[in-house]
């Protein structure tokens, strides 16, 4: 699992230290990448090692669940292959040693294309999520109050239940602890930034992308925001922190 798709290329292709190398056309390897790249950069890379060892299997594996996910054991995978795969009793074998979910997602990097939707979802129900927060608190809603009203209404979502980005109404998350921790804001950047890219290429129309790309630009770059968890967008936003941390 690497930050990049510079980092994925030079582990698996650079022609000193690359993976690549020490692969033969006798190799029989189960290759899993987890990093979120672009899908191109990953279908290149699995060209590259079908060439040189076409016995052999490459699967992008994406992760979703956070720190938080990590820590229990609870997160989830999505998977670059479809559910009659050959291989799935072992891929399954494997991941559900580290989280909870095991998803097929039908073909390679479609497991890449289900992580770029959903945190891209994500990223977007956090900025409406700030933005309600803090509306509701402004006009005088306690906000307690306010994030149990949106559990039981419509507007329910993960980020207001286990992420919320006002500080101590979530004890576990990272807005809890100053934002450290939890999925850096830059990552998110790069994430909303792959995810517009890929929907203009296959030709699907998103209104809220590059709204949300612009948060999280200015975001990672503001002095009191960056390296910190993403849910700082809250900050970002001018959200009233006055609840304070629990540390």
């Amino acid at each position: 699992m690497l930050p990049e798709s510079t980092h994925v290329r030079s582990v698996y292709l650079d022609s000193q230290s690359g993976i690549t190398g020490i692969l033969g056309p006798d190799s029989a390897k189960i290759l899993i990448d987890c990093s979120t790249i672009d899908p191109a950069t990953f279908l290149h890379g699995k060209s590259e090692v079908f060439k040189i060892a076409p016995r052999s299997f490459f699967y992008d594996c994406l992760v979703s669940g956070g720190v938080i996910g990590a820590v229990k054991g609870t997160i989830a995978f999505f998977m670059g292959c479809s559910p009659a795969d050959t291989n799935m009793s072992c891929l399954e074998d494997l991941l559900l040693k580290m989280g909870s979910q095991a998803i097929p997602c039908g073909g390679p990097s479609l497991g890449l294309a289900a992580k770029l939707s959903n945190n891209y979802l994500s990223g977007i129900i956090t900025i409406a999520t700030s933005e309600a927060m803090n509306m509701g608190m402004q006009a005088g809603i306690d906000p307690t109050t306010l994030a149990a009203v949106f559990a039981s209404g419509t507007a329910q979502n993960r980020q207001c239940d286990m992420f919320n980005p006002v500080p101590n109404l979530c004890p576990q998350a990272p807005s809890s602890h100053g934002y450290r921790g939890g999925f850096r804001v830059e990552l998110m950047k790069k994430d909303i930034g792959l995810a517009v890219d890929m929907a203009r290429q296959v030709g699907a129309k998103n209104v809220l992308g590059m709204c949300g790309l612009g948060v999280y630009t200015a975001a990672s770059a503001a002095d009191d925001c960056k390296g910190l968890d993403s849910r700082v967008v809250y900050r970002y936003l001018g959200g009233d922190e006055s609840l304070g941390c629990v540390d």
